[in-house]
């Protein structure tokens, strides 16, 4: 099996069936020793909390609402 240039790889449909890996399943890879290893992540209800904790305090400019939204329409 060959990986395409963006990275890819096309996992075999017996795999997938096994795993229930449908269209959209979220995969983890973990690396152990010279191999990887993948696995179905379980969908998680704070998945959204955890990228917002994340992005959390990475702006460096303090604006209103009405700032940001003039900047998107192109006013000034």
């Amino acid at each position: 099996m060959k990986i395409t240039t963006k990275g890819q790889v096309t996992i075999p449909r017996d795999v997938r069936e096994k795993l229930g890996l449908l269209p959209h399943s979220e995969v983890e890879f973990v690396i152990e020793g010279n191999a990887v290893r993948i696995k179905k992540v379980e969908r998680s209800e704070n998945r959204g909390k955890k990228v917002v904790e994340r992005l959390r305090g990475k702006a460096t400019v303090r604006m209103s609402t009405d700032e940001i939204m003039a900047l998107t329409r192109g006013e000034k």
